[in-house]
């Protein structure tokens, strides 16, 4: 089973919906048995829910989160963790600081699409910024699938990299 650990600062907005929304893509491809898909904040709101906003983007596109509680960055998650896909680069410090082994598989949840861009936390803002941050975090996971699938190994008509044979 290959584990992907989604970061952002809370763990009650952004990876929260983040984590939802891989879950779904990853059923869509069939990989839901092969993948285990958690989340944790860097300052997490240990124990709350996903906010309402959070909540309410989430049910609005067919996905419940009220199981969801908030849990705290630590070495186990880390160690545990296949790739982790952080909202913000402010995020992939923290991680790099605490845990330096990590930064090989720590990615910006932006650059599994191509680009590079930091994730803004909808938290406390209209419910129009929890829709907006659903929508985006939902057409980057959509479109970086196969650059994750790629790095969890499960990329079965990609060939494979030089490195990969010899080692």
């Amino acid at each position: 089973m290959k584990r992907i650990l989604v970061v952002c600062t809370g763990n009650i907005c952004r990876s929260p919906m983040a984590q939802a929304l891989l879950q779904q893509e990853l059923r869509r491809a069939g990989l839901d048995h092969r993948v285990e898909v958690l989340s944790a904040g860097t300052a997490a709101l240990v124990g709350e829910g996903a906010s309402a906003g959070s909540l309410l983007a989430m049910a609005g596109r067919g996905l419940d989160i009220t199981a969801h509680r908030a849990q705290q960055l630590d070495g186990h998650l880390v160690r545990a963790a296949d790739l982790i896909l952080v909202m913000e680069e402010a995020h992939r410090r923290r991680l790099f600081y605490n845990w330096p082994e990590a930064l090989s598989k720590t990615f910006l949840l932006s650059e599994m699409a191509g680009e590079h861009l930091d994730i803004a936390d909808p938290y406390g803002g209209p419910q129009a910024a929890y829709e907006h941050t659903a929508a985006l975090l939902a057409d980057l996971i959509e479109r970086g699938m196969p650059a994750i699938r790629k790095r969890l190994g499960l990329d079965e008509s990609a060939p494979q990299s030089p490195s990969a044979l010899s080692g």
